[in-house]
């Protein structure tokens, strides 16, 4: 697909970079098969192509309209299209500058709008806020609507009953470290997600650390087109970590893969900053998520809980691992190592409707996928006799949450296991 750069944007990085992803679009229409919204509304300009469409004349000069943001703000970002298509279209990096140019170049969003995405900006990303709010919403959770209750989850989970606290981490200190991400929702609402993978590592001996200073990955602003809140977001981090990468830390664990798939694009949207390009390489170099790391380690596990037959479960893959990260496979081989038998639903490659915010600014697209993913989900349940839902990712967890059948991550159900073997010893 030829692109002619109107003057504004022909010497720009994101001109030329949406220039070079639209010249590998040949218009084959593979992606619309597989993109969520396409197959929910059933409109061209809610699909992967058309909305390339949209960019590449926008890119040409021609103004963008509200109509022209709406159909770009549908996009779930789930970058499903990216794994159908035949061109290596890298569909996710094009999606944001033309969210950027849209919303530099059409009237301001109604007033409505701008505040639910300041307060998301700005509520999310800052740890002791949300975690106030989530401490807040749990007093009075059994009040709430069961759309806002799966959002302010109980920290303890009849699933995990008999598993240790869910704040306690590991203190003995192993010559292997690993460095964690520990982002900016998952320890208000989920702590015993991360808490688990330390403690998996630690009967690995592998010491687990966090650095202080460390803060949101970045993807929440960018995504609501505040890249350069975002890029700041992800200074910060390489400048926090960068200290602990030089004294040799081996990877840097990514338990929630919304995060990880934007960390490992550092090097990317850093990659012509003079000051960050190196470094930004190195950190998206090193990380990896849990599922990753874990089956480099399975022979470890398998010493340690043994291969028996043990409670199969549903496993539903995150868009931002199997999509975003093209890391499939290695969650279902693992755990049917260990003897957990796995098994993913229809159409496990469509998202659930979390995608971040979007269950927030789209909410009923959002409930739609959602409602048709937990329909294959626990069907999958009832043909399994599994009692548990697994994935990797915090969003997903909780947009999944529902009375009949506990979402937990799946690191959490090794946890489960690594806690009874150490306890029988």
């Amino acid at each position: 697909m030829q692109t002619q750069l109107a003057p504004q944007f022909a010497n720009t990085p994101e001109g030329i970079e949406a220039a070079r992803i639209l010249g590998k679009c040949v218009h084959c229409g593979f992606c619309t098969a597989t993109c969520p919204t396409y197959q929910l509304l059933g409109d061209e300009l809610d699909g992967p192509r058309g909305r390339i469409y949209l960019i590449k004349q926008i890119a040409e000069g021609q103004a963008p309209t509200k109509r022209t943001r709406l159909h770009l703000d549908r996009c779930l970002t789930c970058r499903n299209c990216e794994s159908t298509c035949p061109s290596g279209v890298q569909y996710g990096n094009l999606i944001d500058i033309g969210r950027k140019w849209a919303e530099d170049n059409t009237p301001a969003r109604p007033i409505g709008e701008r505040l639910t995405r300041w307060a998301l900006k700005e509520g999310l990303t800052k740890p002791a806020l949300f975690n106030s709010a989530m401490s807040l919403g749990r007093l009075v959770r059994p009040l709430m609507p069961s759309s806002i209750k799966r959002k302010i989850p109980q920290i303890k989970n009849k699933a995990l009953e008999g598993s240790t606290d869910p704040y306690a981490r590991p203190t003995t200190a192993h010559a292997r470290k690993m460095l964690l991400l520990e982002g900016c929702v998952q320890p208000g609402m989920l702590p015993n997600i991360n808490s688990a993978t330390a403690r998996v590592l630690d009967a690995l001996k592998i010491q687990l650390i966090s650095a202080s200073n460390a803060t949101c990955c970045g993807a929440l602003r960018y995504h609501l087109n505040d890249q350069n809140g975002g890029l700041k977001n992800a200074k910060q981090n390489i400048d926090a970590w960068w200290p602990l990468v030089e004294s040799g830390v081996e990877a840097i664990v990514m338990t929630a893969s919304g995060c990880g798939v934007m960390v490992k694009d550092y090097g990317h949207l850093f990659s012509s900053d003079p000051a960050y390009a190196a470094k930004a390489h190195k950190i998206s170099e090193l990380t990896k998520d849990i599922s990753e790391i874990l089956p480099t380690l399975q022979d470890e596990l398998v010493q340690l809980i043994g291969t028996d037959q043990k409670p199969g479960v549903v496993y539903h893959p995150p868009c931002t691992l199997q999509h975003g990260q093209q890391v499939r496979g290695k969650v279902e081989n693992l755990l049917a190592t260990i003897g957990i038998g796995v098994r993913l639903c229809t159409d496990s490659h469509l998202c659930c409707g979390s995608a971040g915010t979007y269950s927030v600014t789209q909410p009923e697209l959002s409930e739609q996928l959602r409602k048709n993913k937990l329909t294959h989900l626990i069907a999958a349940c009832e043909e399994t006799d599994a009692e548990v839902i697994v994935s990797g990712n915090i969003g997903c967890i909780t947009h999944l949450q529902q009375e009949a059948t506990p979402v937990l991550h799946w690191i959490e159900i090794i946890d489960q296991l690594v806690s009874k073997t150490c306890k029988a010893k």
